[in-house]
């Protein structure tokens, strides 16, 4: 009896199973329906932004003959439809933000023909923040590694480490480009920066064990570690400073961290400068290093010539652009200054003229006279006179 039951409360079980399926099948075509008018959208929104285009082209070439009118009337309007044109772009860049992208040809060789766009918005921050910790843990391990091979000297332990370089920089070069599909303002030397950066970490790992290896090995052991020290660093200050910049509406919210020095740190991060530029001058002295070896050291392998070149390409590309930033900004701040200094000395001079008017205003109203009635002399009555006892 109690089996029959159990058999009766599964049946039951199943069939209330049953009419939830029918509801998830209802569900789920409903969503196709969805999926399906999603792509007709965003067919008909890439039409629609590439005919926005096609039109302001059309329209900016035709202002190009009012380039030198002489109306002044002529010349607002050219300026507020240039204005416009402009506030437009704008426009349609915050569109294309939201409509999928088509991945690049470094991603379409690495995944192929693949869609990478992270349609959701929280979806895209969850993934930059993402990125953000792997490149913090990696920056851990890689100086925890560094410190290991100083202590250490096994061809193992070297080999697991520069793999580890290898492995990071391509992952980091991938998950920079999905990044760049989906929106992020990475600058293009800090990328190739990171390409250069996986194919010296690739030599490295093919240079033999020998002579010329163990007169670079600490050498390049220091500078991993002093480099991982200082990326940490930034890193972890470039987050916080991100944060409040994109707080106060300055910065995009899939603007990432980078390795050397960009024009919105300099409210925050200036202070890193110096420990920069002596990563940069530990690069050229690693080149230098490598060019002795190759020159002087009889048997040198191809290897040797080539990190040479490679850290010689990324001392001048990092000390390039951070040197092409720095007097930008030192510029911007002197004009800063200038503009407040202006602000405040008009300021100043208006207070002082409201100061002066007011003085005047009041000692113009202290001088004059109390208002009082007055009358003229033939209009004056008095109670006695002949005209008053006459009405009496």
């Amino acid at each position: 009896m109690s089996n029959n039951n159990n058999i009766d409360t599964l049946a039951n079980e199943w069939d209330e199973l049953t009419r939830e399926f029918v509801d998830l099948e209802e569900c789920n075509r409903k969503y196709i329906e969805l999926l399906e008018q999603l792509h007709s959208h965003q067919h008909k929104c890439f039409n629609e932004i590439k005919h926005q285009r096609y039109r302001m082209n059309q329209i900016s070439a035709s202002l190009k003959q009012f380039k030198n009118t002489q109306s002044e009337e002529e010349k607002q309007k050219v300026a507020e439809l240039q204005k416009n044109t402009l506030k437009r772009k704008a426009q349609l860049y915050e569109i294309e933000q939201s409509l999928p992208a088509k991945s690049g040809r470094y991603l379409r060789i690495i995944l192929g023909d693949v869609n990478v766009s992270i349609l959701n918005r929280n979806d895209k921050v969850r993934y930059k923040d993402d990125y953000e910790k792997f490149k913090l843990i990696l920056n851990v391990i890689g100086l925890l590694l560094a410190f290991l091979n100083l202590i250490f000297n096994y061809r193992a332990l070297e080999l697991s480490y520069i793999f580890l370089l290898v492995w990071y920089y391509c992952t980091l070069t991938i998950r920079e480009s999905i990044l760049k599909v989906n929106g992020s303002r990475i600058k293009g030397w800090w990328r190739a920066h990171h390409f250069i950066s996986t194919v010296a970490a690739g030599v490295l790992l093919v240079w033999p064990q020998g002579e010329h290896w163990q007169l670079f090995r600490n050498q390049f052991m220091y500078f991993n570690a002093y480099i991982s020290v200082v990326q940490y660093l930034q890193f972890g200050y470039q987050k916080g400073l991100l944060y409040r910049l994109k707080a106060l509406g300055e910065r995009h919210n899939m603007d990432i961290t980078i390795e050397g020095f960009h024009s919105w740190m300099w409210r925050g991060l200036s202070f890193l400068l110096p420990f920069l530029f002596m990563g940069y001058a530990f690069q050229a002295y690693n080149a230098y290093t490598l060019y002795e070896i190759s020159n002087y050291v009889p048997g040198a392998p191809w290897h040797v010539s080539v990190m040479s070149g490679l850290f010689s390409l990324l001392f001048i590309g990092n000390i390039t652009t951070t040197l092409l930033v720095v007097p930008e900004k030192i510029r911007e701040r002197a004009k800063e200054r200038y503009r407040l200094l202006s602000m405040g000395k008009s300021m100043k001079l208006r207070k002082q003229m409201r100061n002066s008017m007011s003085e005047s205003e009041n000692s113009s109203t202290h001088t004059s006279p109390a208002s009082s009635p007055v009358t003229e002399k033939g209009d004056k009555k008095t109670p006695g006179s002949p005209a008053e006892k006459k009405l009496k």
